[in-house]
């Protein structure tokens, strides 16, 4: 099941994409009115029913066409920031070691940073590049988790259980920014730096998600290639550290780490301009593809 937040002309609804190019318009369906994807994963193991039988009854007459309508991040506005997971395979952490001439370490733990609300963009949405802001802009793809069940001290055993579904995450990163600042927020927290999309799978359609190949490409050229198999932290830590004292709700996206292939990284750097697409892409989910657009330097508000 891939649940999608769409509009078409003025109304934003969630859908259910069925057949591969065709939407159920689950804002329709009575006892559901899901607005977003957030009302789905809100609603439970119900939501998940209605929008099921839902698409048992599509037909031609009550779905529209996946190419009439533009898709946008499937949790538009979540109720927190994204969680983040920062150096989590190995690889990447050694490039990063290699690009700044220094000694590697592999994190004990998993590393935590959040990016805001105001970074989440949708796919085929443009990646604003304001060269006044940064001159380093770099991309990283991510598998995204959605949380579905409430919890706190979350076990290894039973942290894949919260799990909702599954998105594509581009941590985009103005690397000059998080070099001056000496941590991870502010050069990852920009605005349009979290694309996410196209849609959320439900987990029941991964049957693992610790074995996904993961890509990313830059006009066409591949950047990452991996697996999720090669993260140094899996899933079930991840839930179980970052819920340890801290309870993690419906609707909560964490992004996993990315692997190695980023551009700073390369001889010579290959970051990011403007008119580049990137398409990030997971096994099982697809890809989420953005076009970087140079923006002018503004003053708002």
């Amino acid at each position: 099941m891939k649940f999608v937040t769409f509009r078409r002309g003025s109304q934003v609804s969630a859908g259910l994409v069925i057949d591969g190019d065709r939407v159920v318009d689950l804002g329709e369906v009575p006892g559901l009115k899901a607005k977003t994807a957030l009302d789905v994963v809100l609603a439970g193991e119900a939501g998940v029913a209605a929008a099921r039988e839902a698409g048992k009854r599509a037909n031609a007459g009550n779905t529209v066409a996946l190419s009439a309508v533009k898709l946008m991040a499937p949790i538009p506005h979540p109720k927190k920031n994204v969680f983040c997971v920062g150096r989590n395979y190995v690889e990447h952490v050694a490039e990063g070691y290699r690009a700044r001439g220094t000694e590697m370490k592999l994190p004990e733990f998993p590393q935590f940073f959040s990016k805001p609300q105001t970074a989440i963009i949708g796919p085929d949405d443009e990646v604003p590049y304001d060269t006044q802001v940064t001159q380093k802009l770099d991309y990283e793809v991510e598998l995204g988790v959605i949380i579905g069940k409430r919890g706190k001290n979350i076990p290894k055993d039973r942290a894949l259980s919260h799990v909702f579904g599954y998105t594509i995450i581009n941590d985009v990163t103005a690397r000059d920014l998080q070099r001056r600042h000496e941590q991870w927020f502010k050069g990852k927290g920009i605005d349009g730096s979290c694309p996410m999309g196209p849609w959320i799978v439900h987990a029941s359609a991964i049957k693992d998600p610790q074995a996904l190949d993961i890509k990313l490409r830059v006009n066409g050229g591949e950047r990452q290639s991996s697996n999720t198999r090669h993260m140094i932290f899996d899933l079930k830590t991840i839930i179980e550290s970052l819920s340890l004292g801290m309870t993690l709700e419906p609707g909560d996206v964490i992004a996993t780490g990315t692997p190695s292939g980023v551009g700073f990284a390369m001889t010579p750097p290959g970051l990011l301009k403007g008119g580049d697409v990137i398409e990030a892409e997971v096994e099982g989910i697809g890809i989420l593809r953005n076009t970087v657009r140079e923006v002018p330097h503004k003053v708002e508000g």
